[in-house]
């Protein structure tokens, strides 16, 4: 299982300068890959072309871009420019998002989502091949090729959850990455699902990115209180409401990967063995040296 850390938003004028530092640090401090949400601060792609592009040896990707605000095309040019700014080192993740974004912030139909994605992947995956597309659905419609002169594809990983998402995760896409959802989950439910519908469809074995918080520390009781504080709101979002309770937790503090060492090693053993291909840390305790140093430790393995 490849280890990677997940990046924190800076704020201020400098924020794409300290976010270069980060990925510095990462790439320095061993990880595999380093990834950026797309929220509502900086752009994620942008970033990480400008934050990135001094850096060697570590894959950079989002997990992920939400797919309506963007047509296809037009994210596929970005992240197709993006690689190239990033020699190859890119990944794109996309994902639906949630109803309170896509329809009560920036008014668009979040009414039939699977059939959304279906249709967005048949423009965004030929592109990020470096083919032509051509598609005229019922949500969209694409007629479009790109000159970005890329030397490779740019790899796609799909955030899906559910069976119909997570098959087409593994018909269309490189893989999927995963957000609040635990080891019992993966391994019943996440893993099984998309590595059978990718031995299905003839493809390679699928990545499975999990991204979860993670604090290595003496004092479990706050560290997963701050997570209960900091992630509270997944705990009400419907998507990831449904992946708790598959794992039989109360909220986003029971998911949370906290203890000592050898309990935060445990933890990573166990996703590892129920079919992660990639953890992704997310740092969340303020002022929290020891989980780094930790973590270091793991990709020096």
């Amino acid at each position: 299982m490849r280890v990677g850390v997940l990046l924190n938003e800076r704020g201020g004028v400098e924020a794409l300068g300290k976010l270069a530092d980060d990925v510095r640090r990462a790439a320095d401090d061993g990880f595999s890959s380093a990834w950026m949400s797309q929220i509502f601060g900086v752009d994620a792609l942008t970033a990480l072309a400008v934050a990135g592009s001094g850096v060697s040896g570590i894959e950079l990707g989002t997990a992920v871009v939400p797919t309506y605000p963007r047509h296809p095309a037009v994210l596929a040019q970005q992240a197709r420019t993006t690689a190239l700014a990033l020699r190859g080192r890119f990944t794109l993740g996309v994902g639906l998002s949630h109803k309170i974004v896509i329809e009560d912030m920036y008014g668009y139909d979040f009414g039939r989502p699977l059939r959304h994605m279906d249709e967005y992947l048949s423009v965004l995956a030929p592109l990020l091949e470096g083919e032509n597309a051509s598609f005229d659905g019922e949500t969209l419609r694409g007629n479009i090729g790109l000159n970005v002169p890329n030397e490779g594809r740019v790899p796609l990983l799909l955030a899906a959850l559910g069976p119909k998402m997570l098959k087409l995760a593994a018909e269309r896409a490189d893989g999927t990455v995963l957000w609040m959802t635990g080891p019992v989950t993966v391994r019943e439910h996440i893993a099984p699902t998309i590595t059978a519908a990718a031995e299905a469809a003839g493809r390679e074995a699928p990545r499975v990115v999990c991204v979860l918080p993670v604090c290595v520390t003496g004092d479990v009781e706050r560290a997963r209180e701050q997570a209960g504080e900091t992630f509270e709101v997944y705990g009400v979002l419907p998507s990831y409401r449904a992946m708790m309770d598959r794992e039989g937790v109360e909220g986003p503090k029971d998911l949370a990967v906290v203890g000592d060492e050898d309990a935060v090693a445990a933890k990573l053993e166990e996703l590892s063995e129920a079919g992660v291909t990639d953890f992704v840390a997310a740092e969340y305790m303020p002022g929290d040296r020891r989980t780094r140093e930790f973590l270091k430790t793991v990709t020096a393995k």
